[in-house]
């Protein structure tokens, strides 16, 4: 039913050697994915104007970076619609930081994680956003 293939492969990896192409272990990559998550946690964390709280999330990135974050400069107040949507983000950013933490077994940013998704979620409940 079905015809034997007879021509070689036109992938170029194939027949290569594997150190030719730059790989990460599962460590590695979720290390970068977390310093992502957290970096961007951070930049709504400065939006908000939460400067504790971005200067702990900061040390992290940088711990797991092995440099300073590019920080943004902050946006002056936001109005209760534009602070809500920005706690809302915030609180997502935060739990997949604390699912990849989870994953990595990171206990350090866990607790961080899980402090800011808490204190996003009061701050949500605080302007009476869903």
């Amino acid at each position: 039913m079905y015809e034997p293939i007879r021509t070689k492969s036109v992938d170029p990896r194939i027949g290569g050697h594997r150190a030719d192409y730059p790989r990460s272990s599962r460590s590695e990559a979720l290390d970068i994915q977390l310093a992502g998550h957290l970096a961007a946690l951070l930049t709504v964390t400065d939006d908000l104007g939460l400067d504790e709280a971005a200067a702990r999330i900061a040390a992290e990135v940088a711990r797991l970076r092995g440099a300073q974050p590019t920080r943004a400069p902050q946006q002056p107040g936001h109005d209760a619609e534009a602070a809500a949507a920005l706690h809302h983000r915030a609180h997502d950013l935060a739990a997949r930081a604390l699912l990849v933490a989870a994953s990595r077994a990171d206990t350090t940013v866990a607790i961080l994680a899980a402090g800011r998704m808490d204190a996003h979620a009061a701050a949500l409940d605080l302007v009476g956003a869903p």
